[in-house]
């Protein structure tokens, strides 16, 4: 998705998000305290929507947390999610000091979930994907299929058996809830926004 395109928040926004996620994540590994933070007041920083915060280590994914559906104002969401993506995502050792600088930010701030009845209309690359059946849940952000190269079928059989704890055909039965969504992926490494975080310090 073409991030410009996406108005829930601007690159602006968005480089302030990833200063403060950046400002966190310093100072919560190496204090064990986030920063307190007084952002503009605009739109997009005080807009209650889903957001993830993943943590990338030289290429590798390092701790990734989020929520679908928004219960904070994103600037405050960025802070908490920057945390437990560090030190709380139990598929990692918590962060240490020593990687800070090895460690890039991205962060993808959701639209609201929407129930489809035909997994055919999910679009790989633009749809994070939920699957729902009673207690058992499971979501992949858009970017999985871009990463891992996967067409729809092996997607939707990963996440039902990684991420839901379903069988590999979960998806296809009628008793099982389809949601999709889609995300404005922003990152430290992309050149746009690593020209907006110079210009904020």
């Amino acid at each position: 998705m073409d991030n410009e395109k996406e108005e829930i928040v601007t690159l602006d926004e968005a480089a302030v998000l990833l200063k403060m996620s950046r400002e966190t994540l310093i100072g919560y590994i190496k204090n064990k305290k986030a920063p307190n933070f007084n952002p503009p007041e605009t739109n997009g920083l005080k807009t209650e929507t889903g957001m993830f915060v993943t943590l990338h280590k030289n290429g590798h994914l390092r701790g990734c947390i989020g929520y679908i559906i928004g219960k904070d104002p994103l600037w405050k969401a960025v802070t908490e999610l920057t945390v437990s993506s560090a030190v709380k995502d139990t598929r990692f050792r918590p962060v240490q000091e020593s990687e800070l600088e090895d460690i890039d930010i991205e962060i993808s701030v959701l639209t609201p979930p929407e129930k489809i009845s035909d997994p055919q209309t999910i679009e790989m690359g633009i749809h994070g994907v939920i699957v729902k059946k009673e207690f058992n849940q499971g979501v992949f952000l858009p970017q999985v299929a871009t990463e891992t190269g996967w067409d729809r079928e092996t997607f939707m059989n990963e996440l039902c058996s990684q991420k839901a704890g379903l069988p590999e055909d979960a998806w296809k039965k009628n008793d099982v809830e389809i949601f999709i969504f889609t995300a404005s992926v922003y990152s430290e490494a992309d050149p746009k926004i690593a020209a907006k975080l110079k210009g904020l310090k």
